[in-house]
Order: structure tokens, then C-alpha cells, then sequence
């Protein structure tokens, strides 16, 4: 009798179905867990009392914790299948939003963040495999790794609504209600996940036997991820908090996440997925730094709700590209056996730009120059990211 875990997708489920519910997991990964917290920040800070340079290595906590997960995603894969992993993976990454609600003690948050890193890495890094083995090969693919990463956005809008309406709810203590609201839609969000997980074959995953692959030709995109890496996550991490001291309110904040999140899943799903199966090389990440980093920049050179809603549309029309740019290089020069080892060490340094970049930027915002200094942080690690990625050469798939 063939187990469920291993049976091949029935040939009447969508690949696009499939792809979305597996979507489920980034909107948990990145858009709950790692950006969500932007709009919990500015209540955190005038409850608990932190400084920028606490707020931010909160983040770093969270980021640390992604290393590990990212690094050993490979190993669960192998050890408990990618299907268990990835929906096991979600559930304590629920549990660790839900438990973030209930202290107010920065060592317990630290802990909770440190442990939903490594749950979401294992989910995003392992999701992302079993999304690049939805479809045949064919020009299909590019467009499905990018509805996966367009979860991403779509947990960033559902962050721009609940969030707010639980601080308008409860007031500046509604920090905690929000954590948990999030940790509620995530453990509703396993289920579809699930159900996409199961419809992948386990071998989708890339667990196969074979040799190791070079990944030396690579050297550019491993420097480009960590530089893109740090840049975006400091705009992410502090743009709510630079926008409440520009003056805008807790509902106009709201409208500039819902329109970035929306931004990130329209961009992500309609312009990249299409645009980036077409660039060979480093030029993807060139162009995606580019527009990243043409998009901080409406909120440092201007104030208003037109230079936030200016920001929100570039930046988050093309952040969530980076990871889609490299998940579907990955796939296209790695052996099938390679893609969840490869994405794994390539999140690793992606993880590592977004370790540092929250505690540098929050140092520079904790300075005289206040949190603008920190932003411009986010411009230059993003410039010196597009020098980086020019080095990136195309080669042809592995044997």
C-alpha cells in the first residue's frame, strides 16, 4: 500500500492551487513572524521602554534563529520528510507568535523570536523546494515559485488590518492581543498548507542522493543576498516607527502596510515571476536592488501620506523578488537533488544581512541623526548589493 506521504499529485489539482496553498507558509514565515512585528514596534517600545538598538536586536534575535533553521532545513527534510517538516515547521512557528503575546520580559520575547526563526526558516526554505517541484519543467515555473513568495505580501496585508485593529481595540498594551491574533491566523493557515504539501511528491523536495555541487560560481550571489539581506529588513524593520514620528496615525500606517503588502504580492506574482526567468546572471539581482532601493527612498526625502504610499508601492512591488530571483536560479543551475541544500545556503546569507542589518540600523537611529540615519543605511547596503551582484555570471544546469 503506497503511504500518502509519498504518492505523486493527482493529475486533476492545479499546479497554481497547489502553489497557493503552499503560499500558507511564507504568509506565516516572513509576513507574521518577521515583518508583522514593524507595526508591533512603536507600542513595544512606549510599553516595555526600548531603545532603537534593543528594538532592532530583536530582530537580530529572530534572524539568528533563521540561520540555524535555514542552515538545517536539509536535515529535517531528510530526517522527518519535507512534508512534516514544512507543516510541523508552521505549527511552532504559530505557537511562538501566540507565546510573543503573553510576556512582557525582553529575554523571554528574544527567545520566542529566536525559536520562530528557526521554525520559519525550516518552513520557507523547505516550502520553497517543494514550490519549485510543483509544475514539470517548463516557462511555468517561474511564475509558480512566484505565487508561493507572493504569500509574503499577502501576510503583510493581513498584518496592515489585524494589527491595527487590535492597538485601536486595546490601546498601546494591544501589542499583546496582536501577537496572539497572528499565532491564531497561522495555526488556520497550517491547514491549506498541508493540503499543498501533501499533493508534492517527497522526493519534490530534492532529498535524492548525489554529489555535492560546487557552489564556488555562486560567490556573487551569496555577497548579493547578504547585502540585499541587511538592506531591505532595516527599512522593514524601522519604517512604521520612522513614519509614527513623521507624525501619521495608527490607521494611515495601516493603509501604507495593506498597500505595501498588497504591492508585494501583485509585483511578486504579475512583473517578477515573468521578468526574472527571462534575466541570465546577476542581472535579476541588479535590477531588483535597484528598484528596492528607489523605493526607501520617498519617506527619507519627503514627509506625507504620498511619499508613504510612493515607498510602499516600489519597495514592496519588488522586495520579495530577491528570494524569487534566487529560488528560481537555484532551480535552473543546481541538480534537482541540490535545490533544498542549495536554497538552504543561500538563505543562510540571506539570513545574515538580516541579522546584522537590524542592529546597525538600529545603532545609527539610537544617534543624533535619529531613525532617518538608520533607514539611509538600508540605501547604501542596498547599492553596494547591485555592485555585488554584477560579478554573478550564467552557467549552464548541473548534470
Amino acid at each position: 500500500m503506497t503511504s500518502p506521504l509519498t504518492t505523486a499529485p493527482p493529475k486533476t489539482t492545479s499546479p497554481y492551487l497547489v502553489a497557493l496553498g503552499l503560499a500558507a507558509g511564507p504568509v506565516v514565515a516572513l509576513g507574521f513572524t518577521r515583518f508583522a512585528y514593524a507595526l508591533l514596534l512603536p507600542s513595544m517600545r512606549d510599553q516595555l521602554g526600548w531603545n532603537y538598538a534593543a528594538a532592532g536586536g530583536m530582530n537580530t534575535a529572530n534572524a539568528a534563529g533563521y540561520i540555524i533553521g535555514a542552515a538545517t532545513a536539509a536535515w529535517w527534510a531528510r530526517r522527518f520528510g519535507a512534508r512534516a517538516a514544512f507543516a510541523w515547521g508552521m505549527v511552532v512557528s504559530a505557537v511562538a507568535l501566540l507565546a510573543s503575546g503573553v510576556t512582557g520580559e525582553f529575554a523571554a520575547l528574544g527567545i520566542f523570536r529566536f525559536v520562530g526563526g528557526i521554525s520559519t526558516a525550516v518552513t520557507f526554505v523547505i516550502g520553497s523546494a517543494l514550490a519549485t517541484r510543483v509544475p514539470k519543467d517548463g516557462p511555468r515555473s517561474a511564475v509558480l515559485v512566484a505565487l508561493y513568495m507572493a504569500g509574503v505580501g499577502m501576510g503583510v496585508a493581513a498584518s496592515g488590518v489585524v494589527i491595527p485593529a487590535a492597538l485601536t481595540a486595546w490601546g498601546v498594551s494591544g501589542w499583546h492581543e496582536g501577537w496572539v491574533l497572528l499565532g491564531v491566523l497561522a495555526l488556520l493557515a497550517t491547514g491549506p498548507a498541508v493540503w499543498a504539501s501533501r499533493r508534492v511528491p517527497e522526493q519534490a523536495a530534492g532529498l535524492a542522493a548525489g554529489p555535492r555541487p560546487r557552489l564556488t560560481f555562486l560567490a556573487p550571489t551569496f555577497g548579493w543576498y547578504v547585502l540585499f539581506g541587511a538592506g531591505y529588513v532595516s527599512y522593514m524593520t524601522f519604517i512604521v516607527a520612522l513614519l509614527h514620528n513623521q507624525g501619521m496615525k495608527t490607521w494611515s500606517v495601516a493603509a501604507f502596510f495593506i498597500v505595501l503588502g498588497a504591492a508585494s504580492a501583485a509585483g511578486t506574482l504579475l512583473v517578477w515571476g515573468r521578468v526574472i526567468g527571462r534575466l541570465r546572471g546577476g542581472l535579476a539581482y541588479v535590477l531588483v536592488s535597484v528598484v528596492v532601493l528607489i523605493g526607501v527612498l520617498p519617506v527619507l526625502l519627503w514627509h506625507g501620506m504620498g511619499a508613504a504610499i510612493s515607498s510602499a508601492v516600489i519597495f514592496g512591488g519588488a522586495f520579495m523578488a530577491g528570494p524569487t530571483a534566487v529560488t528560481v536560479n537555484a532551480r535552473r543551475v543546481l541538480p534537482s537533488y541540490a535545490w533544498t541544500s542549495g536554497i538552504a545556503l543561500l538563505t543562510v546569507a540571506f539570513s545574515v544581512g538580516q541579522a546584522i542589518g537590524p542592529l546597525l540600523s538600529g545603532l545609527l537611529s539610537d544617534s543624533a541623526g535619529g531613525i532617518s540615519h538608520g533607514l539611509w543605511l538600508s540605501v547604501l547596503l542596498l547599492a553596494l548589493s547591485a555592485g555585488a551582484a554584477l560579478a554573478q555570471r550564467e552557467h549552464p544546469p548541473a548534470a
